[in-house]
């Protein structure tokens, strides 16, 4: 099979599309910038607004409140517009504000694509300066990131010692570009493969957005159609388990562990709100970025993968159910891929998108349990990677029981900043950063609600090394 997979016929005439899907797409995007822009442009009366523009056309805002605590909070945002940002919502940048921090950010190089790896690093070093600068050098500097901006905060953590103190990420998208277009790449062809067999699709090295969002169109109509069938869901099980998509969804119980129809519900809830259509436009972004394809699944053993994944179980009981033979589609996703990546791009995505090779910093990452773009499970790869650096004792990682996306309250976010702050302070974590010490913490703001809970995510299912 090449990078043309399939042949999709034409939408028929009456069949219902999923037309919402750009707009679902953007609103993604949006949802991961509004919130951090919105207040951005309106600073409290008590606030001093400094704003400038760097050497490469990016632009930062900076937060001083008339009593400054003498910390200052680098925000680094994620995914979506090149727009400064200097907190991950509104309520955070309110509360951070009144607390007495300072909250600066980049837009990173507004002439380059989404994924704005190229710059990012850069960007936020240089906001740094040009920040301090104006208003002096703080107490201490502590690095936040957000998504995408987790990936550059956990970059920044690896290389700021003597720039920054401390770090905060949230939802951080810290496995990196390579592994996220990889395990992304295993769902998208089994899709492919398995709901439009004999026909062709593009699945990499996109030629514009309008080639991925057709993509993600066409998958996603497959998907649609695969809901209705036993068969079907069994396929869309694989493909999500190969994405490492969580099975509880927004607005929903979560479905008890035997529960295997409510689990694939919930996963197909994911695909229905256009999640393929934000995976297919984040590809295009870092193809632009890499300056080409990353990701590859030729010599892929995918019995061994689904072997691997936290949801096998769930797989093998809805192709029981159906009456499919689960190796037989194995054995033909495993001779049919034929996909390589681009080296020069994989080299690429290794120097600008990928962390963990070691800390500087002590860093905190803080996760939900079933985040739908950025799995729960690359906290593990990112942690394994740490730990091999000899850096493990810097990294602690703590988890919020709630679904989706940096779907972070005011007081966790709040409580986790202090705990990074209380470990700048005092040399060591203690127990700051516990699940028992972040819920307590975050409680007592007596801002909003609260879920700090012990979790131990399972392994990223992605089944390669950081080489094609």
């Amino acid at each position: 099979m090449s990078t043309r997979n399939h042949r999709t016929s034409p939408a028929r005439p009456g069949r219902r599309r999923p037309h919402t899907l750009a707009a679902l797409a953007a609103a993604v995007v949006l949802s991961l910038t509004t919130s951090a822009t919105a207040h951005a442009d309106t600073p409290t009366p008590a606030t001093q607004r400094l704003t400038g523009t760097l050497t490469d056309g990016a632009t930062w805002i900076a937060d001083v409140p008339a009593h400054w605590n003498g910390t200052l909070l680098l925000f680094s945002h994620g995914f979506g517009p090149t727009v400064a940002q200097n907190a991950p919502s509104a309520g955070a940048h309110t509360e951070l504000l009144a607390e007495g921090y300072a909250l600066a950010g980049s837009s990173y190089d507004p002439n380059g694509s989404m994924w704005a790896l190229n710059s990012a690093e850069r960007d936020q070093f240089a906001t740094l300066d040009a920040v301090t600068a104006k208003i002096g050098r703080p107490k201490s500097t502590l690095s936040v990131g957000q998504s995408m901006g987790g990936l550059v905060n956990a970059r920044l953590a690896r290389d700021g010692a003597g720039r920054i103190d401390g770090a905060l990420g949230l939802c951080g998208l810290v496995a990196g570009a390579t592994d996220l277009d990889n395990y992304q790449l295993d769902a998208e062809y089994t899709l492919a493969r398995l709901l439009l067999p004999g026909q062709d699709l593009d699945l990499v090295r996109f030629g514009s957005a309008a080639d991925a969002a057709a993509t993600a169109q066409r998958l996603t109509d497959a998907v649609t159609a695969a809901q209705s069938t036993p068969a079907g869901r069994a396929r869309i099980a694989l493909a999500a388990a190969f994405l490492n998509l969580p099975a509880w969804a927004p607005g929903r119980d979560r479905p008890a562990p035997d529960d295997w129809q409510g689990q694939e519900e919930q996963q197909y809830a994911w695909f229905a709100q256009g999640i393929l259509s934000f995976v297919e436009g984040g590809r295009y972004a870092i193809e632009q970025s890499a300056g080409g394809n990353t990701s590859w699944n030729r010599g892929v053993d995918y019995s061994a993968l689904l072997a691997g994944s936290a949801h096998a179980p769930l797989v093998r009981a809805l192709y029981r159910a159906a009456g499919l033979d689960l190796r037989a589609d194995l054995r033909t996703l495993t001779a049919d891929a034929t996909i390589t990546a681009d080296p020069a791009a994989v080299r690429a995505a290794a120097r600008t998108s990928s962390a963990g090779q070691s800390l500087g910093v002590p860093l905190l990452d803080v996760h939900t349990f079933a985040d739908n773009l950025v799995p729960v499970e690359q906290e593990n790869r990112f942690a394994d990677r740490v730990r091999a650096s000899g850096d493990g004792p810097l990294l602690r990682q703590a988890y919020v029981e709630r679904q989706g996306h940096c779907t972070f309250t005011t007081a966790e976010t709040v409580a986790a900043v202090h705990a990074v702050e209380h470990r700048v302070a005092t040399g060591r974590w203690g127990d700051a950063a516990t699940p028992a010490a972040l819920q307590k913490a975050a409680l007592a703001l007596g801002l909003d609600a609260a879920a700090y809970t012990p979790y131990r995510p399972a392994e990223l299912t992605v089944g390669r090394g950081p080489r094609p």
